[in-house]
């Protein structure tokens, strides 16, 4: 990961900053609005609460809160500073983790004794990139 600043953590990035470093970091997130945000597709309702209740999860215990519009096949998370007003190092490492928990496939760890959900849509919870 490329060290993008120096300041302190609630420093605001410019809108040029933000694109760059996404497409770097976190190529699935964009930028809208003054936010970052991402996309998740699931398959049906269930797997939305999953998902949202992952990402509160995060969110809980890195006390920074992102906002999440739901519905039944997806979950849009939106990541800003509310008191620094604008996007800091705060909600890169906070998408960052939400993606890598989200985005955890065990199944195709090498040598790992966790299989994955089966290739089965009846098991399939989050449409994978």
């Amino acid at each position: 990961m490329a060290q993008w600043r120096k300041g302190s953590p609630d420093e605001v990035y410019s809108e040029e900053e933000i694109t760059q470093r996404l497409a770097a970091e976190l190529p699935a997130w964009y930028y809208e609005d003054g936010w970052i945000r991402r996309k998740y597709k699931t398959t049906g309702w269930k797997s939305t609460l999953m998902v949202v209740n992952t990402v509160g999860h995060l969110a809980e215990a890195a006390w920074h809160h992102p906002d999440l519009a739901v519905s039944y096949a997806f979950v849009v998370v939106k990541l800003v500073n509310h008191s620094a007003k604008g996007v800091t190092d705060k909600d890169f490492a906070l998408a960052r983790k939400i993606e890598e928990v989200l985005m955890w496939r065990p199944g195709g760890e090498e040598g790992s004794p966790l299989e994955g959900t089966p290739e089965d849509p009846r098991f399939k919870y989050l449409k994978y990139d």
